[in-house]
């Protein structure tokens, strides 16, 4: 990682040099206005090329040649670019078999293909090729897996369980049925995949089976592809099964995974001791129209759209072979970082970044975010190119290993998290970003008013000639977008949930289908389903420029800060509601209060920052942006969330029982949740604490603007 460190000193040198040059003008309309009116659809789609053009897992020889396409990519815009290799574990499957090997109609009603058995229903584990898409032919693409399977090979009978959420495991406990040495077959939905394996084997699976349901996301939600845009019936979902207690490299937990680390053992650390397969529906449905168990309550909403009852078990004549064999070698990968410097606070960081890995090509997942990162920084280099220099230092970041376990970012973080914690102004993540016309954004507090501002200037396709973002967002008699908080799942996760960077994630939905990490995540998916004119991706790359272009040019970081306040009010109220002790509530009805004063304050600094900051000079400014830096990193307690240190953030992390869903003010909430007044209390003594951090900011913004206010009356007074 000495990489970066070494580029940064180049970065501030060159800064000092220059920083006599800066006029006394705020150019932060100038470079909002240029980035948005710089990204162009037709390099989007040429983006779209050079990074779609194989299956790229991580840890593979394509890996490697995607890497070098995105640096001299970087290094072709002019950004001062660095690789930064890691080492981590990084599977690769060696064969997969799924077969019914026992069942009333076992026999095929026609002879077994060359080297089958008579009696043995193979099952398909991989997508059919398509004439119409020639790319589902190329020799890189895999069958199905879902990586950190454990190896092996059992037959047994099936236990159907849902989406594999923990409440659907505890229901079948309550139904009476016994998981014990069976299959479980779990439909893909409700929670991260690596929770249905951990809650599988904890009701004592011998196997794990997920599946696509038609209903979901396939025949039942419109045509298939190649017709549509629907997963068709041998559609396969892959993905990671890793369901350790913080995202990244397992076996380094809470430092960077470089050759050489020290590691601990992968056992123990969230990855399964059993076999776990996907399949499409078209396998699925073999199973279940075999299964003769009791069929799943009315009332419970586990049927989806194969068109047989939906039963509980398969019976005692259905038997189902899994076979998994893959391994769980270390292999190299890297993240690629683009660096623009800043000609005025060089240290200060406005970070962009969006992964590179895929389990195939990747179109949507990560492409459709990638191509945007790549847009966006051809526009921040191009405007310094004419004299439009960001002030806050630019960096933009291609993440490796995402798909395994968010690993390529979690690695970066934890290796930069002293930099970082005291520069990291903010975090853009992009994953996946364009795929339809509806505009969304999840986000931290306090930078949510910078994508509201952003939405109002941003052309909305396919709208009205005068219609913007904005106005599409605010459809249906809303005031204002609604903006959703940050949980698992992607890149973020690092930055906010460990270092308490201010995040957002951008992007764009309501295209009719999903490739969802299939075989079928091609170019030809991407451009019949999402559209060719690359409009999606064009809106993004606006909204996601003009927030990066206020958050480097600003006088001042355009971080709210009455919006702490205001969300924790809310938050605690809900927290609240949940509440049966009634001490308890009392206390978290006083945090509410606190939590209410706080914003109040907040708007009042927030007012005084819009006429000030013109005023201010260069010392002011720096006192200013580290008071506002520290509102967002006052959620960070170092001793983390009960059992899960790595979370810092008292505000927001990642479900613990989900995997993909926010949990917030996670510290509080699940201590309340478990009704162990002690742990309440403590949770309650550390939030108030973080509202004592929030208060002491917010107070240190207040006097410099205090003391500047000061110093102009003084100025005035002299000179009259």
């Amino acid at each position: 990682m000495a990489g970066l460190a070494a580029l940064v000193g180049v970065v501030a040198r060159d800064a000092a040099l220059g920083a006599g040059h800066v006029d006394g003008r705020f150019p932060e309309l100038a470079l909002v206005a240029r980035a948005v009116e710089s990204p162009r659809a037709d390099r989007l789609a040429s983006w779209h090329d050079l990074l779609g053009s194989e299956p790229h897992v991580a840890g593979t020889e394509a890996d490697e040649r995607t890497i070098r396409r995105i640096r001299d990519a970087f290094v072709a815009l002019g950004l001062r670019t660095v690789v930064e290799d890691f080492v981590a574990p990084l599977p690769q499957p060696r064969s997969a078999l799924v077969e019914i090997v026992e069942a009333t109609d076992a026999a095929p009603a026609s002879p077994p293909a060359p080297g089958g058995r008579r009696g043995v229903i193979g099952l398909p584990v991989t997508e059919r090729n398509l004439a119409e898409d020639p790319a589902t032919a190329h020799p890189g693409l895999t069958f199905g897996w879902n990586a950190y399977s454990a190896s092996g090979d059992v037959t047994s009978g099936v236990v159907y369980a849902n989406y594999g959420t923990k409440s659907d495991f505890e229901r079948l406990r309550a139904l009476g049925v016994d998981c014990r040495g069976k299959i479980v077959l779990a439909r893909y939905g409700g929670n991260f995949r690596g929770f249905k394996a951990k809650f599988a084997e904890e009701a004592g699976a011998a196997a794990l089976l997920i599946y696509t349901d038609p209903a979901d996301s396939g025949a039942a939600k419109g045509p298939v592809w190649p017709e549509g845009g629907w997963a068709n019936e041998t559609c396969i979902q892959r993905g990671s099964v890793l369901a350790d207690d913080q995202p990244g490299d397992p076996t380094t937990p809470m430092r960077p995974s470089v050759d050489g680390a020290a590691r601990r053992a992968l056992e123990g650390a969230g990855i399964p001791r059993i076999p776990v397969q996907p399949i499409g529906y078209a396998a699925a449905t073999e199973i279940m129209r075999r299964m003769t168990g009791a069929e799943v309550p009315k009332d419970a909403g586990w049927s989806g759209g194969i068109p047989f009852p939906y039963r509980l078990e398969g019976g005692d004549a259905l038997r189902v072979r899994v076979k998994v064999e893959q391994d769980r070698d270390l292999r190299p990968s890297s993240n690629i970082i683009g660096l623009i410097p800043g000609r005025v606070h060089p240290d200060q960081w406005v970070i962009v970044g969006c992964h590179h890995d895929a389990w195939g090509f990747g179109a949507a997942d990560p492409l459709a975010g990638t191509i945007v990162l790549l847009e966006c920084a051809r526009a921040f280099a191009e405007a310094s190119r004419a004299g439009l220099a960001p002030d806050r230092t630019l960096v933009f970041a291609a993440w490796g290993a995402e798909e395994f376990g968010i690993i390529g970012s979690t690695e970066w973080c934890e290796a930069h998290r002293e930099r970082l914690a005291r520069n990291g102004v903010a975090y853009v993540n992009l994953d996946m970003a364009s795929m339809g016309l509806n505009a969304s954004a999840s986000a931290s507090p306090s930078i949510r008013d910078a994508f509201i501002r952003a939405s109002v200037r941003v052309p909305q396709p396919g709208g009205a000639a005068d219609e913007t973002v904005h106005d599409r967002m605010c459809a249906g008699g809303r005031t204002s977008p609604a903006i959703g908080d940050l949980g698992g799942g992607s890149d973020h996760v690092g930055f906010v949930c460990h270092l308490g960077v201010a995040s957002i994630a951008i992007g764009a939905g309501g295209a009719p289908g999903t490739s969802y990490h299939s075989n079928y995540d091609t170019l030809a998916w991407y451009r019949s389903t999402v559209g060719a004119d690359y409009a999606s991706a064009l809106m993004v790359t606006r909204l996601t420029c003009a927030v990066v272009a206020e958050l480097a040019a600003s006088p001042v970081v355009p971080l709210s800060c009455a919006r702490h306040g205001s969300e924790a009010a809310r938050l605690l109220e809900a927290v609240r509601a949940r509440t049966a002790d009634a001490s308890a509530a009392a206390a978290v009805d006083a945090l509410t209060r606190r939590a209410a004063a706080l914003a109040s304050a907040g708007a009042r600094v927030d007012e005084a920052i819009v006429s000030a900051a013109p005023a201010l000079g260069a010392a002011a400014r720096a006192q200013l942006d580290a008071a506002l830096l520290d509102l967002d990193r006052a959620w960070v307690d170092p001793a983390g969330l009960d059992g899960r240190p790595w979370f810092r953030s008292l505000f927001c992390a990642t479900d613990r029982d989900n995997g993909y869903a926010p949990k917030m003010l996670p510290l509080l909430a699940e201590a309340t949740e478990s009704g162990d007044r002690g742990r309440v209390e403590e949770a309650l003594r550390r939030m108030g604490r973080a509202l004592d951090r929030l208060d002491a900011a917010l107070r240190r913004a207040s006097d410099v603007l205090a003391d500047a206010a000061d110093g102009v009356a003084r100025g005035r007074a002299a000179g009259s």
